[in-house]
This record gives C-alpha cells, sequence and structure tokens, in this order.
C-alpha cells in the first residue's frame, strides 16, 4: 500500500510517526512528519504526498508518478466497513461525526441516517486538516460548492449525484459508457464501490489544500448493479 512505504521511508529517514508508526492510516502524524521532510527538503510543505515530494523521498526507487490521493487511500482502507444494523449503530461511523465535532457531533447519533457525506468528510478531514469543508457536511449536494471544480474527472475526484429528495456524494473510482464507478459510503448500506447513472451526475470536485491532479478519466469494464438511490 503506498500509505506505508511512505510511513516507512520517513521512518527510515528519522522522521517521526508516533507510536504507530507504519499503519498505513494517513492521519495527523504522517502528516506532520511529511511536512518535516518537505520543508527539509526545500518542498512547499503541504503535508500531501505529491509526485516531487515522492521522487524525493524514493530517490531513484520506482514511485508512482500519479500518487494516489491520500483522501482516497483512507476510503480505500474503510472498503467492506457497514452500518451495525443487529446490534445498533456502527461506532466507527459515529466516531467519525464525533471526530467532527460541532453540530455534526450532536445531530449524527445513528448511522440509519445517510451517511455518504459523513464518510466523505471523514477521509478528507482525517487526511487534509486544512481543508475547509462544507458547512453541512451530512448533505450530500452541499460538496457540489466544495474545493474547486474540476473539468474532468480523476481518480478520488467528489463526486456528487443528485436523486429524487437528495443526492448522493462519493470519490470517483472510474467510469464506463454509461455510469460513473465511486468509491462511497452508504452504498448498500456499506463502504463499497458501485456504479451511478452520468445522468445523475452534479459535478466533480477536488479539495483545495490538495495539487490539482494531473490525470485524467479511466475506464473500466461496464456491467453490474446499477445503484438508483443511496438513501
Amino acid at each position: 500500500m503506498q500509505t506505508t512505504a511512505i510511513q516507512t521511508a520517513l521512518l527510515s529517514r528519522g522522521f517521526d510517526l508516533g507510536p504507530a508508526k507504519a499503519d498505513g492510516i494517513w492521519g495527523r502524524a504522517s502528516i506532520s512528519a511529511l511536512r518535516d521532510f518537505q520543508f527539509s527538503q526545500h518542498i512547499m510543505p503541504t503535508g500531501v504526498p505529491d509526485a516531487a515530494t515522492l521522487q524525493a523521498l524514493f530517490g531513484q526507487r520506482t514511485v508512482p508518478l500519479r500518487p494516489d490521493p491520500v483522501w482516497y487511500g483512507e476510503a480505500s482502507r474503510l472498503k467492506g466497513l457497514h452500518e451495525n444494523t443487529t446490534a445498533g449503530s456502527n461506532p466507527v461511523i459515529l466516531d467519525w461525526a464525533k471526530a467532527l465535532g460541532g453540530w455534526v457531533r450532536g445531530v449524527y447519533t445513528d448511522d440509519a441516517t445517510p451517511w455518504c457525506g459523513l464518510f466523505v468528510a471523514h477521509c478528507i478531514a482525517t487526511t487534509l486538516p486544512r481543508e475547509l469543508l462544507p458547512s453541512n457536511p451530512l448533505s450530500a449536494l452541499a460538496w457540489a460548492k466544495f474545493g474547486q471544480s474540476l473539468s474532468k474527472p480523476s481518480l478520488g475526484a467528489i463526486c456528487v449525484f443528485s436523486r429524487k429528495g437528495g443526492g448522493h456524494v462519493a470519490f470517483y473510482a472510474g467510469e464506463d459508457d454509461t455510469t460513473v464507478h465511486v468509491l462511497g459510503g452508504n452504498q448498500s448500506d456499506a463502504v463499497t464501490v458501485t456504479r451511478v447513472l452520468k445522468s445523475r451526475l452534479v459535478g466533480y470536485r477536488w479539495p483545495t489544500t490538495a495539487p490539482l491532479p494531473t490525470g485524467g478519466p479511466t475506464v473500466l469494464a461496464g456491467g453490474g448493479a446499477v445503484s438508483r438511490n443511496e438513501a
């Protein structure tokens, strides 16, 4: 996993990641260590592992030319996480709301409430702590004004969709002729990759504190079920 490789490289260079060390989770300790490394290399200390940072960190060894966005890595790590429908709410999902704090902490107390926006907020907030979230991150359509607009998608782009009575938000994983493949929460009550009709797409967004993507659309095979209502 790219996150673990970056953490291991930082540790080998003497940068402190705390007791968790190379645990594959891109949190505050990893961000702080990467900023320190970037500063030492005269690279803008954003805490985001862009291509220039990876080249400096790994030297001549093979490194990804298009690093996966750190928030997409966090989303991928959570694949398979499911609502706890038999014994109450999944405490992991509720912890995301507690960590966001403010009014979200008090309002979001049951994972029967749609949590696609909460999932995206968690992935962005934990990996890009300087990023400004929507004032109502629980609202999928509020993400249509998040960050900056993209004219074309790239891996990890925030995809906002409309549906009757609301919307849906998730991360771009690829596309086929008629659907966007998205990695998101509250998809069949879990964190999964699913297909959503392109006709429902409101737009693609990208965080302002991360470098703009250098890649473009990823073409994937079609087939399989298409999500029509994520409520």
